[in-house]
């Protein structure tokens, strides 16, 4: 891996450019090490320099100890790598437990002081802090007959909320396209939205809610959705977060 370029810490405002720069960037990439390459240097915005993903099938428990390919990729300090596995941590790790029953974006520190988790449990996040991953968020991200994906991202801080809305996008949108390369033959016809669909879309993607949205537009809020709910059809997901991220990848809608 190419070392990462350090951006300046994104503004509030540049967040939505960023994402968007980031999502053409990856118009094209044809190997899971490039879009992660490109993931990193998105999230340095954020200075976020630690990224893990890893995708587990149903029968899997936990992580095996492979650094570099579709289904397990990151850039954690090599240090923690050896003794997350020498410890056995990757057979207790509460992010992968608090995945297995969790969708979207979560913080560590939750999972942390959840009643639920083990004092060894805890460990390994205690641990983790001494090799500079003192702060994270994990998005899961289930797909079908059970398997999921967990995607994380750790600093020596604590994520705002917006911080965290963005990392979530960007996450969602590589494990999209790590997915669609493993079928890369398969071509998907590009959904036929509405105007009105576009627009919703669009702001939802802009992090707007539909109350927003409304505003935005000079619609009731049930209408909104109505549109929304459309467009997510169309796209095939019941998510509007991920409905937002296929629109960006489709190209019919643009930052």
């Amino acid at each position: 891996m190419a070392a990462p370029m350090h951006f300046p810490t994104a503004t509030a405002e540049a967040f939505p450019v960023e994402l968007g720069r980031f999502v053409d960037q990856t118009v094209g990439v044809a190997q899971a090490e490039q879009l992660f390459d490109l993931l990193c240097a998105f999230a340095l915005n954020f200075d976020c320099p630690w990224i893990a993903y890893d995708y587990l099938t149903p029968d899997q428990r936990f992580l095996t100890p492979v650094r570099r390919n579709q289904r397990v990729i990151l850039n954690y300090p090599d240090k923690w790598q050896e003794r997350y596995f020498e410890m056995g941590y990757d057979k207790i790790d509460p992010i992968i437990k608090a995945s297995r029953t969790r969708t979207g974006a979560f913080r560590w520190s939750d999972v942390y002081r959840d009643a639920c988790t083990s004092e060894d449990e805890r460990r390994v996040f205690d641990e983790a802090a001494k090799f500079g991953l003192r702060s994270g968020i994990s998005i899961a991200m289930h797909g079908p007959n059970g398997s999921f994906a967990i995607m994380s991202f750790a600093r020596d801080r604590e994520f705002q909320n917006r911080t965290v809305t963005y990392l979530q996008l960007a996450a969602f949108h590589f494990h999209l396209k790590a997915t669609r390369l493993e079928n890369s033959s398969d071509v998907e016809e590009t959904p036929d939205l509405s105007t009105r669909e576009k627009e919703c879309i669009l702001w939802t993607a802009r992090g707007k809610s539909s109350w927003e949205i409304g505003t935005i537009l000079g619609i009731s809020v049930n209408t909104a959705n109505f549109h929304i709910k459309n467009a997510m059809q169309k796209l095939d997901t019941s998510s509007r977060t991920v409905a937002a991220i296929k629109a960006l990848q489709f190209g019919i809608i643009s930052l």
